[in-house]
């Protein structure tokens, strides 16, 4: 027999963790395959390491709001997002729109919340223009993730493709390691990680795209 849903793997972002079970509950009774975080840095280092098909996303949460976190997976994503949150301003729900894909209040019902999140998966699957960052010899293919370079496939890994999306989305700025770690691995930590991705990146694309700025961090250099 069919199913009616395919499992979409939907990554549920909220520090209340019995709003969290009672979410993953009702999703995984539609179908969904759930993943949770109970912060923003957990939540952007999961995308990192394993992409989903939809986020839903409070807002008040300790460490980085919702507003930022969603502003970061922006940055390397077009994940569709579902703002899910207390709060109910009409400021609130505007700024939220303008950053994800819906805004519930968290009145509205679990059955409801499953509604649309199936409404928004509908609307991202609908075909979309190909955005693609074209260099010449080096293209990159945002919604399927891929790099192509003389027209070969390039394998990359999920942050190796973040890292190189944001360095190539901002040709000739300098980012410094601190930064780079904190917009791809979501969190403060080991900038010796920064070097060993942006050196495998140099072996797999060539060492003349991203340079070096002594004292300074890392540039893309737009051929």
């Amino acid at each position: 027999m069919t199913q009616e849903l395919p499992p979409f793997k939907v990554l549920v972002v909220d520090d209340a963790v019995e709003i969290t079970e009672i979410l993953r509950d009702y999703l995984e009774a539609a179908g969904f395959d759930v993943r949770t975080a109970a912060a923003g840095a957990a939540a952007l280092a999961r995308l990192a390491a394993e992409p989903v098909d939809c986020v839903l996303l409070d807002v008040m949460m300790p460490g980085m709001s919702g507003f930022e976190v969603c502003r970061r997976i922006r940055q390397t994503s077009e994940v569709p997002v579902l703002f899910l949150t207390a709060r109910d301003s009409d400021s609130d729900k505007l700024r939220g729109l303008g950053l994800a894909d819906d805004y519930i209040v968290k009145t509205a019902s679990s059955a409801e919340v499953v509604a649309r999140v199936r409404t928004v998966l509908r609307r991202a699957a609908r075909p979309a223009p190909r955005r693609v960052l074209d260099f010449g010899r080096l293209q990159l293919d945002l919604p399927a993730h891929e790099v192509r370079l003389d027209g070969r496939a390039v394998p990359v890994t999920a942050r190796e493709f973040a890292l190189l999306r944001l360095l190539a989305e901002h040709p000739r700025r300098v980012f410094p390691r601190e930064e780079l770690f904190e917009r791809i691995w979501g969190a403060y930590g080991d900038q010796g990680t920064v070097w060993v991705h942006i050196r495998r990146l140099r072996e797999k694309i060539g060492p003349g795209l991203i340079t070096t700025v002594r004292g300074a961090g890392y540039r893309f250099e737009a051929p």
